[in-house]
C-alpha cells in the first residue's frame, strides 16, 4: 500500500505508474488526486517525490524505482530527461504509436462524441531518428547545469548553444548531440560554438537582453541541400562577416547561408530582413516529381518523408476524379494544394501569413501547375459569403489548422458551404474533436487515419474524412 509523508516534498512509496498523460508525462493515482510524473512508464512501480500540488493534482518526480516496466527501452540519447525534446525516448515505439492511437480515439469519443466505426491503425514513421529537417538552437550564457556539474564545485563553461529547458525559460541546456537531425547538423553547431568561443563572442542573456550571437537555425532536404541561418543580436558588422565567412569555408555544402539581426525582445523571424551571405536564398525538396522552394521563413512540414505519407492519405480520402474544386483551407506555403492540383480542375489555397501565400504561388508556377489560385487574410473573414460569391463552390474542402483548431466562425461557415467531402488534417485530435463535434451537424465520419510525424514525442497527426449526410 503506498505510503505518504506530507504534501510538498512529500515521498509516495510503491506506487504503481498507471497510464500516459498529455505533454509526455505519465500518471498514478493516490487517494483522490492524480499525479504527474515526468520520466515514467505505464508499469513502472516507483517511489515518488512531490514537487508541485494543486487541489485535485499533484506533480512528482521518481526518486527510485523498485521495478521497471515491460514498455520500457534504454534511451540513446544522452541528454534524455533534461533535453525537452524526445519525452518519449524511453518507451518502446510499437507502445508509442499505442498510446497515440488512443490518444486520437479517446479524444473523438469524449471530446467529439460523434459516432464512428473505428480508427484506423495509425501509420508509423520508417524513421525515429534523424527524422527532422529543421532544428532550431538558442545561445546563451545561461548554460543549465546537472546536479552532478553543481556538487562538482569546477570552474564550468557558462556559455550553451541548444536548447531551452522546458519551464525555465532563460536557461539552455548545451547540445552534445542530438538524434534529430542529420549531418552537417551537429557539425556545424559545435563548430559554431566552437569557433565563437575562441574568438571571445557573447552569447545572449535573455533575461538582459545582451549579447552578440543568438539564435541558429538549420534546415536540410531529402536531396542533400542545407540552410543555415545565424541570427545576431548586436549589429557588430565585421565579427559578423567573420562569422559567416568562417561558416562558408568550413562547410563549402552550406548551400544557402543567411544571417540576421535581430534586437526584438523575441526571436521570431517573419518580420526581419534575412540577409543570404553566400549560395541561394531558398532550398529545394521534392515530392512525387514536384520541386518546392523554402525560403528561411517559410513553413515546411518537419519530417519531409512523413508528410509525403500523409498528403498521399489526403489524396486517397479527398476521392479525386480529376474535375473536382477543391479549397484548401490554412494552405501555408501551398504543398497540399500544389500536390492535389494535378488530380483535380482547380484548387483555391487561403492562408493567413501573406509571404506564405507568395511562396505558394512561386511553387505554382515553378511547377508549371495553372489551376491554383491563393489568396492571403484571416480564415474567418475572408471564407464569407461575398468569397463564395466569386468563386466556385467547392466539391472537397481540405482543412489543417493551428494547433487552436478552427474559429467557430469557419466551422459554422463549412455547414453552409455543404462540400460534399471535407479532409479534415489536424495536429491536435483534441481541438479537431471539438470542431468534428459542430460539424456532425450535417457530416459523418468516414474514415480515421493516424498518422506518426514526431516519434519519440506525444504529439500525433490525424487525418478525418467527413461526408456530407444524405437528407431524409
Amino acid at each position: 500500500m503506498p505510503k505518504i509523508k506530507k504534501e510538498i516534498n512529500q515521498i509516495i512509496e510503491n506506487i504503481e505508474v498507471k497510464d500516459v498523460a498529455a505533454e509526455g508525462k505519465s500518471i498514478a493515482r493516490y487517494q483522490d488526486k492524480v499525479i504527474f510524473i515526468d520520466n515514467a512508464a505505464p508499469g513502472d512501480i516507483i517511489d515518488l517525490k512531490i514537487i508541485k500540488t494543486k487541489k485535485k493534482f499533484s506533480y512528482a518526480v521518481p526518486i527510485k524505482f523498485h521495478s521497471f516496466s515491460l514498455l520500457r527501452e534504454v534511451p540513446f540519447c544522452e541528454h534524455f530527461s533534461v533535453c525537452g525534446g524526445c519525452k518519449w525516448q524511453h518507451l518502446k515505439y510499437a507502445s508509442q504509436l499505442e498510446f497515440k492511437t488512443r490518444e486520437v480515439n479517446d479524444a473523438l469519443k469524449r471530446i467529439g462524441k460523434i459516432s464512428f466505426s473505428s480508427v484506423a491503425p495509425i501509420l508509423g514513421s520508417v524513421k525515429t531518428r534523424f527524422y527532422r529537417n529543421k532544428l532550431e538552437y538558442t545561445f546563451s550564457n545561461k548554460r543549465w547545469l546537472t546536479n552532478e556539474e553543481i556538487k562538482s564545485e569546477e570552474n564550468l563553461d557558462s556559455n550553451a548553444l541548444g536548447f531551452h529547458i522546458p519551464g525555465r525559460f532563460d536557461k539552455v541546456l548545451d547540445i552534445k548531440a542530438c538524434h534529430l537531425q542529420e549531418s552537417p547538423s551537429n557539425e556545424i553547431r559545435l563548430e559554431l560554438k566552437r569557433f565563437a568561443e575562441e574568438k571571445g563572442y557573447t552569447f545572449f542573456d535573455l533575461r538582459a537582453q545582451t549579447g552578440f550571437l543568438r539564435n541558429l537555425i538549420i534546415r536540410t532536404t531529402s536531396i542533400g541541400q542545407v540552410m543555415v541561418i545565424v541570427q545576431f543580436f548586436e549589429r557588430k558588422e565585421e565579427a559578423i562577416k567573420e562569422v559567416m565567412q568562417h561558416l562558408k569555408e568550413k562547410f563549402p555544402d552550406i548551400t544557402s547561408l543567411n544571417y540576421v539581426v535581430n534586437s526584438k525582445a523575441n526571436d521570431t523571424l517573419q518580420d526581419q530582413a534575412v540577409i543570404c551571405y553566400n549560395g541561394l536564398p531558398y532550398i529545394q525538396e521534392q515530392m512525387e516529381g514536384l520541386v518546392f522552394h523554402i525560403g528561411p521563413k517559410s513553413f515546411y512540414q518537419t519530417n519531409s518523408e512523413q508528410a509525403y505519407e500523409l498528403y498521399k492519405i489526403v489524396r486517397n480520402f479527398a476521392e479525386l476524379t480529376g474535375n473536382e474544386v477543391v479549397y484548401d483551407l490554412y494552405t501555408g506555403t501551398g504543398t497540399i494544394a500544389n500536390f492535389l492540383a494535378k488530380s483535380c480542375a482547380q484548387v483555391i489555397g487561403i492562408e493567413y501569413v501573406p509571404t506564405a501565400i507568395e511562396d505558394a504561388k512561386v511553387n505554382s508556377k515553378n511547377n508549371g501547375i495553372t489551376n491554383t489560385s491563393f489568396y492571403a487574410g484571416d480564415m474567418k473573414d475572408i471564407l464569407n459569403a461575398d468569397f463564395l460569391s466569386k468563386h466556385p463552390k467547392p466539391d472537397i474542402i481540405v482543412t489543417d489548422p493551428p494547433r487552436a483548431g478552427m474559429h467557430e466562425d469557419v466551422v459554422k461557415m463549412l455547414l453552409n458551404i455543404a462540400a460534399e467531402r471535407i479532409v479534415y488534417v489536424s495536429c491536435n485530435p483534441a481541438t479537431q474533436a471539438r470542431d468534428l463535434a459542430i460539424l456532425d451537424a450535417k457530416y459523418e465520419v468516414k474514415a480515421i487515419q493516424p498518422v506518426d510525424m514526431f516519434p519519440h514525442t506525444q504529439h500525433v497527426e490525424n487525418v478525418v474524412l467527413l461526408k456530407l449526410r444524405q437528407a431524409k
